[in-house]
């Protein structure tokens, strides 16, 4: 496995980038789970393409959360897909966001983590709805502008006419960048993905399960790549 990191230490949820070329032809900005363990989310450009893997919610403290209302660091519209390794909100949670701005690509990730993502985020759209109007409801009384949700379930609708199922195996292409999943082992349809891109092997692990969970089946070992990205939690 080949690495070149040289970026400062995460700040805010801000991650380093490894640049294209050092060594690597293609470039990774990592725009969340750095420095912390929510927001996952990683700009990968390389082969004329640009796309995200996973576009997670920052959870935790209410600073951390502020952090979901931040402006995208790239645009929207412009990105030619997203790669979701699997359904949990840090991982999920800003799809309909980047729905609402412009995105129109498509959202890949296995069968079982499309019908699993849509539940939970559905649920997060009601959750956020419900706190947006208590917390309109107190400010109004103290002379204070309301507050929206950043997404309720009308752009969590809109988001799943994107969403396509790709089996773990099956080699995909995405404008491209040839990719694959195979099984994490986390929760059901979680996946590691494998991206072939600009003649590097790249492999995101998502979040790695361990062994002899009842349902869920033992995460498959890493393919041989030419870079690693590690969820260090696990």
């Amino acid at each position: 496995m080949r690495s070149g990191w040289r970026g400062k230490p995460a700040n805010r949820g801000r991650g380093p980038s490894i640049p294209a070329g050092y060594p690597l032809r293609v470039r990774l900005t990592f725009l969340g789970a750095a420095g912390g363990v929510t927001g996952s989310c990683t700009l990968v450009e390389g082969g004329g393409a640009r796309l995200l893997v996973d576009c997670g919610m920052f959870q935790g403290r209410a600073a951390d959360e502020a952090l979901n209302r931040r402006k995208f660091s790239f645009q929207p519209r412009r990105l030619d897909g997203v790669i979701l390794t699997h359904a949990h909100v840090d991982h999920s949670g800003l799809l309909p966001r980047l729905s609402l701005e412009g995105f129109r690509g498509p959202i890949l990730c296995t069968p079982a983590t499309r019908d699993l993502a849509r539940l939970l985020l559905f649920d997060s759209a009601r959750v956020q709805e419900a706190d947006a109007r208590d917390e309109s409801r107190r400010r109004l009384r103290a002379g204070m502008r309301p507050v929206a949700p950043i997404y309720g379930a009308d752009a969590v609708d809109a988001t799943f006419r994107l969403v396509r199922g790709v089996p773990y195996g099956q080699a995909f292409d995405l404008k491209g960048i040839r990719a694959v999943f195979q099984d994490a082992g986390h929760i059901l349809g979680s996946a590691s993905v494998l991206l072939e891109v600009e003649g590097e092997r790249l492999c995101f692990s998502g979040d790695s399960g361990p062994a002899g969970q009842p349902i869920v089946r033992d995460p498959a070992p890493a393919p041989l790549s030419d870079l690693l990205v590690l969820e260090s939690t696990y």
